[in-house]
């Protein structure tokens, strides 16, 4: 970010060149109180920070203000690995952003997947943003969309709130819904903040329900949307603040 001089830049250019607002809101910003750096509320107009050391904040949303830094959200499709390379030559999710993202970013994909689970995966060179969000003491919620052979009856979501028992230890949902019914199977929404691996299908065989098929449709409050298997779309700001709040950052 340019203009830097020993005494850094003015706050209202950092807000500007973030994509916050225009200069004369992001002075209105300020004035009203809703900036924040360092921990502390700045009001006085003509404030300069160093865009490259300071924490800053907008409405208690942390502002991202170096460009170099991607922040995307991948729909994975069924049949691909989560990986950024395959030493065995299979499809994988480096695949897909190899000629989509300019420049050697090196990003580390955030919520693996099994290859026959599709949906969200998240895609950033933010190091510490992926280690807190894949770390599980931070516990970030996400959300699958499970097709199950067979009815589910009312009560399996208290039971699964309360926690199933599974070989490696317990597990409990922090949320179950039935969304639909066809003949013979079953549309429930799980969300949970376990990392296991296959831990969505193996806590439905566990209760007598096996997963059909199984998309993951949020992490945390980012959500997959309209998008296609296969599409990346870029994180919005906001998105990228609350993954951070999210995480303590």
């Amino acid at each position: 970010m340019a203009e830097a001089s020993a005494e850094g830049v003015r706050l209202q250019k950092v807000l500007s060149q973030a994509g916050v607002a225009s200069r004369r809101v992001a002075e209105r910003m300020i004035r009203d109180g809703r900036v924040e750096v360092d921990g502390r509320i700045v009001t006085e107009q003509g404030t300069r920070v160093d865009p490259d050391a300071s924490v800053i904040r907008v409405d208690g949303a942390r502002v991202v203000v170096d460009d170099e830094l991607v922040y995307l959200a991948l729909n994975k499709p069924v049949g691909m690995h989560s990986t950024m390379s395959d030493d065995q030559g299979r499809p994988c999710v480096g695949d897909l952003v190899e000629h989509r993202v300019r420049g050697n970013k090196k990003l580390f994909h955030v919520g693996r997947l099994d290859a026959d689970t599709e949906g969200l995966i998240l895609l950033t060179n933010d190091g510490e943003l992926a280690h807190r969000l894949m770390h599980p003491s931070f516990e970030v919620p996400k959300t699958y969309l499970a097709t199950v052979t067979g009815l589910v009856p009312k009560g399996l979501g208290k039971k699964m709130r309360a926690g199933i028992e599974l070989d490696d230890g317990p597990v409990r949902v922090d949320d179950f819904a039935m969304v639909d019914t066809i003949p013979g199977r079953s549309l429930v929404k799980v969300t949970l903040h376990e990392g296991r691996k296959h831990i969505v299908r193996r806590l439905m065989d566990a209760v007598g329900y096996p997963v059909e098929a199984l998309v993951r449709t949020d992490i945390g409050t980012v959500s997959l949307g309209e998008q296609r298997p296969g599409s990346l779309r870029a994180l919005t700001r906001k998105e990228i603040g609350e993954l951070y709040k999210a995480v303590g950052l």
